[in-house]
């Protein structure tokens, strides 16, 4: 029996200390990892974590990337030209997820912005904003893993239910 790739891809938007955890935890959940950093002090800080480096620009990273069914793009940059330009780009797509950090305040002053760019509400309402479960995370590894708990959550809303028990609060 030969193994296949799994189809699930994570795209990270900015290398900070949230984007490293996602990319050190998301391939135990089976998801290849790609990151885009436009930012050249974060790409050089970055350990070798990622499966793949896209193109610095956010717009042609997401291009390259090719968001499909199976992928999900979560924006952790903090700085609007960077999250905003891959925001543009995956809301359109056929991405089971589409996430950015940030406060409530945020997201609003974000919601705005891309409405502006031409980013109709259909596409802005896909948008998970502030992202990740609301479990009272504070660390960066306690962030990605509500992140990753929303990611889980969408992927079993949105395709097949899996195979097999499910595990609920520790009793399966």
């Amino acid at each position: 029996m030969t193994a296949t790739a799994s189809p699930w891809r994570l795209l990270l938007i900015g290398a900070g200390d949230v984007a490293r955890e996602l990319a050190e935890l998301a391939p135990r959940l089976g998801y290849a990892v790609s990151v885009c950093e436009p930012r050249a002090e974060r790409r050089e800080a970055w350990p070798d974590a990622a499966e793949a480096w896209l193109d610095h620009d956010p717009s042609e990273a997401l291009r390259q990337f090719a968001p499909d069914a199976y992928s999900a793009v979560v924006a952790l940059a903090h700085v609007p030209a960077i999250d905003d330009a891959a925001l543009i780009a995956a809301l359109p797509s056929p991405a089971f997820y589409v996430g950015a950090i940030g406060s409530r305040a945020n997201a609003e002053a974000r919601l705005a912005r891309l409405a502006e760019a031409g980013i109709g509400e259909a596409d802005r309402l896909r948008l998970k904003a502030p992202i990740g479960l609301s479990i009272g995370s504070r660390s960066p590894a306690e962030i990605a893993i509500a992140i990753l708990a929303e990611l889980i959550d969408q992927r079993r809303r949105q395709h097949a239910a899996p195979s097999g028990p499910l595990c609920v609060a520790g009793v399966s």
